[in-house]
């Protein structure tokens, strides 16, 4: 495009990628042609080798780019036709294999591939023996008990079916924050060259940093026939609807963005109405705050002329910030700058892309003062969770390294299944010698509310557990997570001094930011960590950031905010009240 660069809307994982051919691009072609052959019948042990080859691309060290062409197909996992198809795909950004199953294939079975619990051979039983070819087809064959009547079918199966296809449908043109930040950003500073001298600015959920996003709205000081004439210009916008007020359109048909128009004179007004929640309005209105909107110029002015402090957008929820900015005692939230170090993080040890001198060399770098080390345990045995003897073999290496590296530290720590039962994955001599250990549920996640929260308030009492990892195991827009009782949860850990971290990945942000204020009300401190399985994953604290401000957190209730003597110092101490032996 020649005025709006965006980047690609990542929403659809069936969808072959030809962006920028990089080693996970190559994997996830490779991933997905093999479950394409598969689906339609073809020789399993073609289709075993491209979800072998896509194993190993994905876990190479350097870049297939970078690799000498005849050394490719020395690589171990990577055969004559896999080779061909890696040349094909860095030369000509096409894997021409891909594209024939890609042709061959209704397009409601690829999506029917998003659904979680169909494998390829099930799709292809549903495919040919119930000739079901949409999603909306197999939904109602799962209402009909169509399902059952299949083999390898069953009750439970039907019904896990049935859910996840409903969850995948409410969720559709639903798209994370992260996932249409730039999006939006880009288009705001677009439009304001594009709409000069009107005002621009982005309002709505986009505004408040709502972590799901179901479209990016903007308000323009202009009227809905040059807005409109303007847009039509535009490349991938497409108008749907057009109103007095406002303009709704789709940008290359997945994403809608609705623009507001106005008079310049009522600009800081309207911005202010379509920035808050309907809650945050309801109650402002109610306290007769509608009065102070007439003729104001801007925002701040509003507040002021209302008798309160100014309330940043993304607090504008409806929660308690009203009654805070009346009285002057609004939180100075926290910002990305005040996180001091990288807690929860993963090096090639277990799961994650780098080794942990790379990890650690690349945090130093970037002005973060330590690195929580906290690969996988042993019972992860699908993300090369760390025995025993492992684990004095990092930790000797982590001691090597804090004398290198010196002042910045590497924390020794782990992240500990939750077993079944709710034990920690090793003996207490094992966990006593970790600096923190990071306590998180992995496996078995369909539990009953009761099991869930037996399960978690065992680890939290645990003496070990410093702290409680991703507390739902949610995966925001594929994967609602275990329920449980948020309130009893944070009681545990304020009674237990565990700390709750908000997991920064933007696919998680878990805990979730509506219960951080009873967090603070309990004095439970929080950490914003990564979960960083690379080093470009150190990034996603802008997100968990990001999350925690509309929570009210600010640096003082945010572990890794703390400065590496500030955390050794607490760490010492909470081992010291729990009798915590090395």
């Amino acid at each position: 495009r020649d005025l709006f660069l965006y980047p690609p809307l990542n929403t659809i994982p069936v969808t072959p990628y030809f962006y920028d051919m990089d080693n996970y691009s190559i994997s996830d072609n490779f991933s997905l042609l093999s479950k394409l052959m598969d689906i339609h019948g073809e020789n399993s042990f073609k289709a075993k080798s491209f979800a072998s080859a896509a194993f190993t691309i994905e876990k190479l060290p350097s870049p297939l780019k970078d690799i000498p062409r005849d050394e490719i197909f020395r690589i171990k996992g990577i055969g004559e036709s896999t080779g061909k198809s890696i040349l094909e795909m860095l030369d000509t950004q096409q894997c021409s294999l891909l594209n024939h199953y890609m042709e061959i294939t209704p397009a409601g079975i690829l999506e029917i591939m998003k659904i979680k619990g169909l494998g390829p051979k099930k799709i292809a039983t549903i495919w040919k023996e119930l000739e079901i070819e949409s999603m909306g087809e197999l939904l109602y064959a799962c209402n009909e008990n169509r399902l059952m009547l299949l083999k390898g079918f069953g009750a439970k199966t039907q019904e896990s079916v049935r859910q996840n296809i409903e969850f995948y449908l409410s969720n559709r043109h639903r798209f994370l924050f992260a996932e249409v930040a730039a999006t939006g950003q880009e288009l705001e500073k677009q439009l304001q060259l594009l709409m000069a001298p009107a005002a621009v600015s982005l309002t709505g959920a986009f505004r408040r940093h709502s972590i799901i996003i179901d479209e990016i709205e903007l308000l323009i000081a202009a009227p809905v026939e040059v807005v409109q004439q303007q847009f039509a210009t535009l490349p991938g916008f497409s108008l749907t609807t057009a109103n007095a007020g406002n303009l709704v359109w789709q940008l290359d048909e997945k994403l809608k963005v609705i623009t507001h128009c106005c008079d310049a004179a009522n600009f800081a007004a309207t911005l202010f109405t379509t920035t808050g929640s309907p809650a945050f309005i309801d109650k402002f209105n109610a306290a007769g705050g509608a009065a102070f909107l007439h003729n104001a110029t801007t925002e701040e002015a509003i507040f002021s002329a209302a008798g309160m402090d100014y309330i940043p957008p993304f607090l504008r929820e409806g929660i308690n910030e009203l009654t805070l900015a009346r009285h002057h005692q609004l939180p100075e939230t926290i910002v990305a700058s005040d996180i001091k170090g990288i807690i929860h993080s993963h090096s090639n040890w277990s799961d994650g892309e780098s080794s942990l001198e790379e990890m650690a060399t690349a945090a130093k770098a970037q002005g973060f003062e330590y690195l929580v080390i906290s690969d996988h345990s042993r019972t992860a045995f699908y993300a090369n969770g760390l025995q025993i003897e492992r684990i004095l073999a990092q930790h000797a290496e982590i001691d090597e390294l804090n004398k290198k590296l010196a002042p910045f530290r590497i924390f020794k720590s782990i992240e500990s299944d939750i077993l079944n039962d709710g034990t920690l994955d090793y003996p207490d001599e094992i966990l006593a010698k970790f600096d923190l250990v990071i306590a998180s549920v992995h496996s078995n996640l369909k539990m009953t509310e009761e099991k869930a929260m037996a399960r978690l308030l065992k680890a939290i009492e645990n003496p070990y557990t410093t702290i409680l990892g991703h507390m739902t195991g949610r995966l925001l827009l594929s994967r609602n997570g275990y329920p449980v009782d948020h309130k009893a949860i944070i009681d545990a850990c304020a009674a237990n001094n565990v700390v709750i971290e908000l997991n920064a990945h933007p696919r998680r942000l878990d805990i979730d930011w509506t219960w951080l204020h009873y967090a603070l009300e309990k004095k439970v401190l929080i950490s914003i960590d990564p979960d960083a399985h690379s080093i470009p994953g150190f990034q996603d604290i802008k997100y968990g950031t990001l999350a925690a401000q509309k929570g009210g957190i600010t640096k003082a209730n945010n572990l890794s905010s703390f400065t590496v003597d500030m955390l050794n110092n607490y760490l010492l101490q909470r081992k010291q009240q729990k009798n915590i032996l090395p």
